[in-house]
């Protein structure tokens, strides 16, 4: 039986080999990082995935998924896609472009970005 965990695993041996990336934690759960930002993550039997445009609707399409709502307060973060492990055969290319958008450089929110002009060194 596939699981969270084991698929993880892959993803952390694939991504562990490229320069730039290491294993980290965030909010207490295992994560991935490119270039000191997490794109991968770990929580309970989901594997979460950072993604934006068109990969963040069709994983959000997944049979399943959800945002990702770390603290379970209902609080969901709109980037962020819980894909359960049945769903593994998708990870890969979830994977890939969680991994491109964050190493390109996720662009800040427009209010951050304007707060950054206004008051820098502030953010």
């Amino acid at each position: 039986m596939t699981t969270a965990a084991s698929e993880y695993a892959k993803l952390l041996t694939k991504f562990g080999a490229i320069e730039g990336t290491e294993s980290g934690q965030m909010f207490g759960k295992s994560c991935i990082k490119v270039n000191g930002k997490a794109f991968l993550s770990l929580h309970k039997e989901w594997v979460i995935f950072k993604l934006t445009g068109e990969h963040h609707r069709k994983a959000l399409g997944l049979e399943g998924a959800e945002l990702w709502d770390p603290s379970g307060k209902g609080r969901p973060m709109r980037e962020w896609v819980a894909v359960p492990a049945m769903a593994h055969t998708h990870f890969s290319v979830l994977a890939q472009a969680s991994y491109e958008y964050v190493a390109a450089g996720a662009q800040r929110p427009k209010a951050d970005q304007q707060r950054l002009e206004l008051y820098p060194g502030n953010i």
